[in-house]
């Protein structure tokens, strides 16, 4: 079955170009020029058959790019999200990935490298979802039905908020989380105490999972901003 793909970009000659590009690949492509169309498509499609990925420029007339990431976590919507734009500096690709984008295209981009990046998206998308509920990164698995992490193939012993915090990082790769982020996702929205508590956890999880927990690979300290996985 074709994987069906939505594609929102206010310029009409890209938003062709890429439609094109991407049905010549074999994809199922629907495109809209603003975010509320964008929306709009997304809420008609009936549960269970909806859009594989949605390819979503971030300067739209209206409703901008990054609202529409925000409006559809919010309503706990977890297509993946390619974002194209023009925007290039860190911050911009920062806060594109931290309010939900799943990836980040600066233009120009060449159409064989968002060819890449849709597959790729797709590929990390269908193993989690089909791979007996494992989640794997390098030398990790986490277990979603056991509630159970390995690191080399051997069991690792962690508390309910570790497994908790480690289970949104590896759902959510590459994405930039902030203190407050992960205060209310893991330790729930009436949670009062100090944020540093985040930093606490942070630091005992590299300890067991990281092979140079001074120097991590998997737990990444993105300066200003937060952390993030991968």
């Amino acid at each position: 079955m074709q994987a069906r793909l939505l594609v929102v970009e206010d310029d009409e000659t890209i938003r062709e170009t890429i439609r094109d590009s991407l049905e010549l690949e074999g994809f199922a492509v629907t495109a809209c020029g603003n975010g509320r169309d964008a929306l709009q498509t997304l809420q008609r499609e009936p549960e269970g058959e909806g859009y594989a990925l949605v390819v979503l420029d971030l300067m739209l007339p209206g409703l901008g790019g990054l609202d529409v990431c925000r409006q559809l976590r919010s309503a706990n919507d977890h297509t993946p999200i390619l974002v194209v734009s023009a925007r290039d500096s860190e911050t911009d690709r920062v806060l594109g990935l931290e309010v939900g984008a799943d990836d980040y295209l600066i233009k120009p981009f060449g159409m064989r490298e968002l060819v890449a990046r849709c597959r790729a998206l797709l590929r990390r998308t269908t193993s989690v979802t089909t791979a007996s509920k494992v989640l794997e990164h390098a030398n990790l698995r986490l277990y979603l039905e056991e509630c159970r992490v390995t690191r080399d193939g051997i069991d690792v012993n962690l508390s309910p908020k570790e497994y908790r915090l480690l289970e949104l990082f590896m759902q959510n790769p590459r994405r930039v989380w902030s203190r407050d982020k992960l205060l209310e996702q893991v330790w729930g929205v009436d949670y009062y105490g100090d944020s540093k508590t985040v930093d606490v956890h942070i630091r005992w999880l590299r300890e067991k999972l990281e092979t140079h927990p001074s120097s991590p690979e998997h737990l990444i300290t993105v300066r200003g901003f937060g952390y993030r996985f991968g």
